[in-house]
């Protein structure tokens, strides 16, 4: 979220930010939020007022009873003093009100967005940056991915979707083996670049959740568990960005790079069509994911070099893709920018999302409260900030395998192991059964 002393120093920035985003209804909002402030450092103000008036109260009736006051006088001071307690509970009720709406909207209010975010209403305004590699066309030897995998007995949909419902599946033999490959190459790859493997927890907890996301919206997405204060994770970056959740971390510990590597659970999955039987939207799929945590100033070098990650992976692979800068009206409360790669689908002649990188500044870090020490712990020079946090794609398997399949298919209807995965296969270097 927005630090109320940034929204309360800078309206016309935020301001200018909501219109860049097209959202009225938060427009509205921000000066809710700033009429509710004011009034919060109003009574704050009036409250302390009330508490030395308190001690002064209590202070003139022991010196009117030292001093042998009249006994009416006293009585007249102790009337006066019984008023102070109730109209402090008076005041700090309406502060606890205050408090419950400044941080509503607080955190609805999205991340102040990068002024190089291209402007636009929806997804069609994403800009195309750059694009790499020799699109493919569509061969009348190429069937969907998924009943090739089905035929080709490296796939089970209805047996799924006879034990868990539509929008999973079991992977077999050489594929299960292909998407472990895909999982250790980005593994290995991160490693070398000084990111740290980390498994995390698959549940997390409603408070842990809110300070990753919103889940105004993204709640829709998400499997909560009956009966318990948990959700299963989206993605592993909320697990690991949420797992340093109000500390303090030195300077000299910065940045902190982190290689997640989990399963990942969404409700959402793909409309009727080439989603319908395949692995590329489902409930149920794996992903290693570039976590960084660093100084503020730090952060957009960070950005462009997650990036790289990405599109280095894709580029290993030789798999063509294009880079997306998404636009304003497309990206969403948490980022301030982001980047997603699209890779080539030769089945649908189209591009389609297959990472994201976001920057999101202090924005998580604020509302997790995550902050660290510059100078010396004790010291008159220590003070402490927010850190920035940042999130990227490095592999997403089941996206990236049907990407593989699609691109690496050959006319005899095997596919070809990427050079890539190739120390990972056992030896193997191609899936499928001929055909020709």
């Amino acid at each position: 979220m927005l630090d109320i002393k940034f929204v309360r120093a800078n309206p016309s920035v935020v301001r200018e930010d909501l219109e860049k985003r097209q959202d009225k209804e938060k427009l509205s909002w921000l000066d809710e939020l700033l009429d509710a402030d004011a009034q919060y450092r109003k009574l704050t103000v009036e409250s302390e007022a009330l508490r030395a008036g308190r001690n002064v109260a209590t202070k003139a009736i022991n010196e009117a009873i030292k001093s042998k006051k009249s006994p009416s006088e006293i009585d007249g001071l102790k009337i006066e003093a019984a008023q102070i307690p109730r109209k402090i509970k008076q005041a700090e009720e309406k502060t606890r009100d205050l408090e419950e709406k400044i941080r509503f909207y607080l955190m609805r209010l999205p991340n102040i967005l990068h002024e190089s975010v291209p402007f636009g209403k929806d997804e069609s305004g994403n800009k195309v940056l750059r694009a790499w590699g020799k699109v493919r066309k569509l061969s009348a030897q190429m069937p969907p991915h998924g009943e090739w995998l089905e035929k080709n007995g490296l796939a089970e949909f209805s047996r799924a979707a006879k034990i868990s419902g539509a929008g999973f599946y079991f992977l077999k033999g050489d594929a299960a083996l292909l998407e472990l490959a895909l999982q250790r190459f980005a593994i290995d790859s991160l490693s070398k670049k000084g990111f740290t493997p980390v498994t995390p927890p698959f549940m997390m907890s409603r408070a842990a959740y809110e300070g990753v996301t919103s889940l105004d919206d993204f709640e829709k997405v998400m499997y909560k568990i009956d009966g318990h204060d948990a959700y299963l994770i989206a993605t592993s970056e909320h697990p690991l960005t949420a797992m340093y959740k109000d500390e303090v971390i030195g300077e000299e510990n910065l940045p902190i790079q982190l290689c997640g590597v989990s399963t990942c659970f969404r409700r959402e999955i793909g409309a009727h069509g080439l989603d319908t039987k395949g692995i590329f939207r489902v409930h149920q799929f794996n992903k290693v994911e570039q976590i960084v945590l660093c100084k503020p100033q730090d952060s957009w070098e960070w950005h462009e070099k997650m990036q790289a990650n990405a599109e280095e992976f894709f580029q290993k692979l030789d798999i063509p893709h294009q880079v997306v800068s998404i636009c304003t009206g497309d990206i969403g409360i948490v980022a301030a920018k982001k980047y997603d790669v699209e890779a080539w689908m030769p089945r649908e002649q189209k591009y389609r999302e297959v990472t994201s990188a976001s920057n999101c500044t202090g924005y998580q870090a604020a509302r997790l409260n995550i902050k660290y020490r510059i100078g010396k712990q004790g010291s008159q020079d220590e003070r402490k900030e927010f850190v920035h946090t940042l999130n990227a794609t490095a592999i997403a398997t089941s996206r990236a395998l049907r990407a593989v399949i699609e691109n690496h298919m050959q006319e005899d209807g095997t596919v070809s192991v990427p050079k890539a995965l190739l120390p990972y296969m056992n030896g193997i270097e191609s899936i499928g059964k001929k055909t020709a």
